[in-house]
């Protein structure tokens, strides 16, 4: 995370003792504009002239002498202030050369100064630059991520929807395909069921007759055809089959005409329901054989023989191992 920057301008760091080296610099350039004026102005000065007397003998007059020739002059030798001055022109060279120099040192160090100071103040905006350029990138790299972290997750969790709609779509077709394949396993098996029964029907119906028959010679016709619901039964006939005595009939017809329950119509409904047993009464098993044509009619005639259970024992203490029931509803 960057450092937020000031509202002041970046300024490059100051060197210490720049206001010592300042303070000298301003003392020398003082004490150097000191010697050349007083350097000018001593050159500039009117040398004082020295003042001589000449004095010469009068010639005599009145008796001529012989002129002897002039002595030749020797030439004076340079005056000292000449050489003072030629000293003091090259001092003063010397110093404005100095002084050319120094300047020019003092030029150039402020000139590298700015230079330095303008080389530090461009890094500092340069770093700035950066710093904000980099600052910019790792924003919108951030941001980028973002965005596709989001992306990402969005995505994922409409995978994960689509996933889970089409898992429940797979379980909803499974469960419709079991409930398919049990309806036709149902429906093969009430088939299969309907078809046993129609055969045994036309088995158990011949036998029927006969027990019918048989029963009714032994009972003297003294048992009712028209019962409450509930006809004659026949003797056992399956293996170990004991034929039922003549008050039998009369045991079941009672036992389960209290179980029928049909509130609906009772014309031309008629069910025949074979049943076995065992020794004790308990009931083995329960199926009709011949159909009513009404299923409501012949599943309440199958649940009054079924609640039925155990079935009435005979005189000698034992139930019939088999024998069928013919039920009609009203009475």
């Amino acid at each position: 995370m960057t450092r937020k920057q000031s509202s002041y301008p970046v300024q490059p760091p100051r060197d210490r003792g720049t206001g010592r080296a300042f303070l000298l610099a301003v003392l020398m350039h003082v004490l150097l504009g000191f010697f050349l004026y007083h350097g000018i102005h001593w050159q500039n000065s009117t040398p004082a002239g020295a003042e001589a007397e000449l004095w010469t003998e009068v010639p005599d007059t009145s008796t001529p002498r012989p002129v002897a020739p002039p002595a030749p002059v020797a030439p004076a030798p340079p005056q000292p202030s000449e050489e003072a001055d030629i000293a003091l022109q090259q001092q003063k060279r010397k110093q404005q050369e100095a002084a050319r120099q120094a300047q020019l040192a003092e030029q150039q160090r402020l000139q590298q100064q700015q230079q330095q100071e303008a080389e530090a103040k461009r890094q500092q905006q340069l770093a700035a630059q950066q710093a904000a350029q980099l600052a910019a990138q790792q924003k919108a790299a951030k941001l980028k991520q973002q965005q596709e972290q989001q992306a990402a997750a969005a995505k994922l969790k409409q995978q994960q929807l689509e996933a889970q709609k089409k898992q429940q779509q797979q379980e909803e077709d499974q469960k419709q395909a079991q409930l398919e394949a049990q309806k036709k396993a149902e429906a093969d098996k009430a088939a299969k069921a309907k078809a046993q029964a129609d055969a045994q029907a036309k088995k158990m119906d011949a036998e029927r007759r006969a027990r019918i028959a048989q029963m009714q010679g032994l009972a003297g016709g003294g048992e009712s055809a028209g019962g409450n619901g509930l006809a004659k039964s026949g003797t056992g006939s399956g293996a170990g089959g004991t034929a039922a005595s003549s008050g039998y009939a009369e045991k079941v017809q009672r036992l389960v005409r209290q179980h029928i329950i049909w509130p609906g119509s009772t014309e031309g409904l008629e069910t025949v329901v074979a049943v076995r047993c065992a020794a004790t009464g308990t009931l083995l098993n329960a199926t009709i054989t011949r159909s009513s044509g009404n299923p409501q009619w012949d599943a309440a005639a199958l649940r009054a023989v079924q609640q039925s259970d155990p079935m009435p024992l005979d005189k000698d203490g034992k139930a019939p191992s088999s024998f069928t029931i013919i039920l009609r509803p009203g009475g």
